[in-house]
């Protein structure tokens, strides 16, 4: 059994405290205070994890939703939509999280569908994604089509709508249980509706469904002040524990989580703040242990292209964006691997992404990986891992923000929960 002290929090622990203390008032300083002590202090004492025996419910027999990690055998999945996917609006949170090289792309089209030609193709590399995957014997559901450019409103914003091509970003499926992340992008607010009916159909089947606390998002939500002309401002904010996402209530996206049995990672990013991980390390006690990590470059909207997890005592670890808690998983004898440098061209539009979405791969099981076709030399480092490669070409999806994790969530794999950190 693989053995890891776990640290809860990094590098910048204490810096995100007293940032988070200082945007609260009142009754939530103490609150602050209390919350992230058990970070700072095992952060500072190097603590190991607690863990507790108590056992997570059975999941039901008839149940369709069951998965604890990345790498189980894969037996059922939702996959994407880019149908009638439109430009978010040119909102702050938008601009935090995305190269300013696009910016006035948003700024032109924001409301207005994705360039028709770039969706067409984008439309149908997912649709041979799905068709390899159920010649690989899994189930794929879709979620629904919906016109994104309608335009609504809330007391506290208005907006039109995104897309549904990222099922990772809005649920995170834990045992038997589906929950749905809260988002932080206004564009996404009713992104979830394109979701339910599959949510109803596996709540009947026995799943559990749990829908975060759905955040206002009034302009409290964001720093709408947040001082940035170029992606170095970001780095520099960002290291001093300042995001365009404020503490004034709970919001995370479900990507910033990556899961290994009783242990699942998150960091704090621009669309995952504090007050949302606690929620969530709140909610998933004491059967499972969150833990913030934290990065060299935490610009990166989501977790899965700078580290993601692909096997018992396996992680992929961007070199570009090393992890400060590293040494934690090398002295608990896991394989820490720096996948190569990506080899999409520098003019391939990647309007929400980086090229490292090379690393952003789908484990079908601890041998079997959907890759990029064109990713020639990640194909090679599987290879020699022991692990059989299965290419699919999907550049232009990639261009609306995912590669192969994000445009996928997996719903049900074969496997029991585990602990790989005791």
């Amino acid at each position: 059994m693989l053995r890891v002290r776990c640290l809860r929090g990094g590098s910048r622990g204490a810096e995100a405290a007293h940032y988070i203390g200082s945007r609260l008032r009142g009754a939530f300083t103490g609150w602050v205070q209390r919350t992230f002590q058990s970070t700072q202090a095992a952060a500072a004492s190097q603590n190991t994890c607690a863990a507790d025996d108590k056992a997570p419910s059975p999941v039901p027999k008839d149940c369709l939703v069951c998965s604890y990690n990345e790498w189980d055998p894969l037996e059922e999945v939702i996959v994407g939509r880019a149908e009638n996917a439109c430009v978010p609006p040119f909102s702050v949170e938008v601009k935090a999280n995305t190269y300013e090289k696009y910016w006035g792309f948003y700024q032109k089209f924001g409301g207005h569908s994705f360039p028709k030609d770039h969706l067409k193709k984008a439309i149908a590399e997912i649709e041979e994604m799905c068709n390899i995957l159920k010649g690989e014997g899994v189930i794929v559901k879709r979620p629904d089509p919906i016109d994104w450019s309608v335009k609504y409103k809330t007391p506290d914003f208005e907006s039109t709508g995104m897309y549904a091509a990222m099922p990772r970003d809005i649920l995170l499926v834990v045992g038997n249980e589906i929950i749905e992340a809260p988002m932080a992008w206004r564009a996404r607010f009713f992104e979830y509706r394109a979701y339910r009916r599959l949510i109803k159909d596996y709540f009947n089947s026995g799943a559990k469904w749990t829908t975060a606390p759905k955040p206002t998002m009034a302009d409290e939500l964001y720093d709408q002040n947040y001082p940035i002309d170029s992606v170095e401002d970001r780095h520099k904010l960002a290291a001093q524990g300042k995001f365009v996402t404020t503490e004034f209530e709970p919001c995370f996206d479900a990507a910033d989580f990556i899961r290994a049995g009783r242990d699942i990672f998150v960091q704090r990013s621009q669309v995952t703040n504090h007050m949302g991980i606690e929620w969530m390390r709140r909610h998933l006690a004491p059967d499972y242990r969150v833990h913030i990590i934290s990065f060299k470059d935490p610009n990166p909207m989501h977790i899965d292209a700078t580290f993601n997890i692909i096997g018992p005592g396996l992680v992929l670890s961007n070199p570009d964006r090393p992890c400060h808690q590293i040494e934690l998983f090398k002295k608990a004898g896991w394989t820490v691997i720096q996948p190569p440098v990506p080899l999409i061209p520098d003019d391939h539009p990647l309007w929400m992404s980086s090229k490292w979405l090379s690393m952003n791969v789908l484990m079908l099981d601890e041998k079997r990986v959907m890759v990029d076709a064109n990713e020639t030399s990640i194909q090679k480092m599987f290879e020699k891992l022991g692990i059989s490669t299965i290419k699919v070409n999907i550049r232009h999806a990639n261009s609306l923000g995912g590669g192969f994790h994000c445009w996928t969530c997996d719903i049900r794999r074969r496997g029991t929960l585990q602990s790989y950190f005791d």
